[in-house]
C-alpha cells in the first residue's frame, strides 16, 4: 500500500487482480485488497505494540508504520496512566507527568534534526497528542483525580487491548484487538489505512464533541456538530475517524440532491461500513430531507438489530455495523432550510464555538520544532485577526487560515 503521502506498507497477503479467479470481477479483488490491508495492519499493530516495550521512543517512531505508531502511543498512555493511579492516586500521575514532559522535549529534538519526509509526518502528528496526553494528565492532577472510575479520566479519549465479542471485517469474534472507549460507549479501532496525515489540535471544545460523537455512535445514531464557518465542524468528525481508524467521506451538500442520489450514497456507506460527513446539510430541500430521515432510520434500525442484509430502496444490501452518518449545519444563512423533527431525532447536537486559535497554532508550532511556541503563536494569532477583519469575506475562516499558515 501506498499512501497519499509517499508511504510505503507491505502487504502481509499479496492480492493479484490477474489471477484466474479475479479475471472480470474487479469487487473479487477488492475486497481481498480490503481484507488484505485489515490483516497486515492488525499483524504491524501487534509486533509494533511488542516492540514499543523494549525500545526506546525515538527509535520506535522511526521503524513502524505512522497510524499504528499513533495508536501505540495512545495505549501505553492508557495503560501508565490507569496503573499509576490503581498504584499511586495523583503522586503515581505526578510522575507519569514529569516522563512525559521528558518524552515530548526528546521528540521536539528528533523534529529539530535531520530525518526523512515520512518521519517528519509522524513526529508532528505524535507531538500533537503527546501535548493533548500531558494536558490530560496535568488536568487530574490539579483536579486530584485518584482512581481510573471517576469523570476527569473516564471522559477522555482512550485506547485498550481487549478480545472482541463479535465479528466484523475489522476483527474476528476472539481475536486480540484495539478498542477505544469514552464515557460507557466503546467503538473498536478499525484498521483501515487512512495513510501518514496530520492530525487536528485537541482543544476543550474538540474533547466536548468527541463525547456527544462518542455518545451517538454507541446509540446507533448520527452527530451534527453545527456553528458558524471555520469553528472545525468537519475537521473533527475527520480526526475522530482518523483516531479508530475509520474511512471517513466529506460531501458538500447543494440544493440540487435529491432522495435518489442520497440513497446511492447510503447504499455505498452500509455496505462497507465507512463513514460519511455531510456538509452544510441544511442546504437541501425540505422536501428531499423528510424521505433522507427515511432512509437512515432504516439503515440505523438495520445496525441496531444486527441484521446482515438489508431491503433499501429497491437494493439487497450488505449492512456492516459500523456505518454511520454527520451532518454539519451553518445555522442562519440566507436558503438554508430548519431540518425536520423526524430528522433531527435521528443525530446528536453540538454547539460549535469559536475555538482557541492561540493554543492550536501553539501545539502546531510546537510539532514543527519550535522552541518559542507561545510567543509565536500570540503573535501569528494577531497578524491573522487583523487580516480576518480587514480583507474580504472570501478569505477562509479562523480555523483554516490558522492550519494553512
Amino acid at each position: 500500500m501506498v499512501s497519499g503521502e509517499g508511504e510505503v506498507v507491505p502487504l502481509t497477503t499479496a492480492v493479484e487482480p490477474d489471477a484466474e479467479r479475479n479475471r472480470g470481477s474487479v469487487e473479487r479483488w477488492l475486497l481481498e485488497m480490503e481484507t488484505s490491508m485489515r490483516d497486515t495492519l492488525k499483524s504491524i499493530g501487534q509486533s509494533a505494540f511488542e516492540a514499543y516495550k523494549s525500545t526506546a521512543r525515538t527509535q520506535f517512531v522511526q521503524e513502524w508504520t505512522g497510524m499504528i505508531v499513533l495508536a501505540a502511543d495512545c495505549l501505553f498512555w492508557t495503560k501508565d496512566v490507569e496503573e499509576s493511579l490503581r498504584k499511586g492516586g495523583v503522586r503515581g500521575i505526578a510522575a507519569v507527568e514529569e516522563r512525559m514532559q521528558a518524552e515530548l522535549a526528546d521528540i521536539v529534538q528528533l523534529v529539530r534534526g535531520s530525518i526523512g519526509k515520512q518521519v517528519r509526518l509522524i513526529l508532528g502528528a505524535m507531538v500533537v497528542l503527546d501535548v493533548h496526553n500531558k494536558d490530560v494528565v496535568s488536568l487530574l492532577i490539579r483536579n486530584e483525580c485518584s482512581a481510573p472510575e471517576e469523570f476527569d479520566w473516564n471522559s477522555q479519549l482512550r485506547y485498550y487491548l481487549q478480545v472482541a465479542s463479535y465479528d466484523a471485517p475489522w476483527h474476528r469474534k476472539g481475536e486480540e484487538v484495539v478498542m477505544t472507549k469514552m464515557m460507557n460507549a466503546s467503538l473498536a479501532y478499525g484498521y483501515e489505512y487512512l495513510g501518514n496525515s496530520m492530525r487536528l489540535v485537541v482543544t476543550p471544545l474538540t474533547d466536548r464533541c468527541y463525547r456527544t460523537l462518542f455518545g451517538a455512535l454507541h446509540l446507533s445514531l448520527g452527530g451534527a456538530p453545527e456553528g458558524p464557518a471555520g469553528t472545525g465542524k468537519t475537521e473533527t468528525v475527520k480526526d475522530l475517524a482518523k483516531a479508530i481508524a475509520k474511512q471517513c467521506i466529506v460531501f458538500n451538500c447543494s440544493d440540487g440532491l435529491d432522495y435518489l442520489a442520497m440513497a446511492k450514497f447510503f447504499k455505498g456507506l452500509a455496505s462497507c461500513g465507512a463513514w460519511a460527513c455531510f456538509d452544510e446539510f441544511n442546504r437541501i430541500d425540505l422536501e428531499v430531507l423528510s424521505v433522507i430521515a427515511q432512509q437512515i432510520l432504516s439503515l440505523n434500525d438495520a445496525i441496531r438489530r444486527g441484521l446482515p442484509r438489508l431491503l433499501f430502496e429497491g437494493s439487497d444490501i450488505v449492512c456492516i455495523k459500523g456505518y454511520s452518518s454527520f451532518i454539519t449545519m451553518n445555522p442562519g444563512y440566507a436558503g438554508r432550510s430548519e431540518l425536520p423533527d423526524n430528522l433531527k431525532a435521528l443525530f446528536r447536537p453540538c454547539a460549535m464555538m469559536v475555538p482557541d486559535y492561540a493554543m492550536i497554532s501553539e501545539i502546531c508550532l510546537y510539532s514543527y520544532g519550535f522552541s518559542e511556541a507561545r510567543d509565536l503563536a500570540r503573535k501569528l494569532v494577531k497578524s491573522l485577526q487583523i487580516s480576518s477583519e480587514q480583507l474580504s469575506s472570501q478569505v477562509p475562516g479562523g480555523g483554516e487560515l490558522v492550519s494553512s499558515c
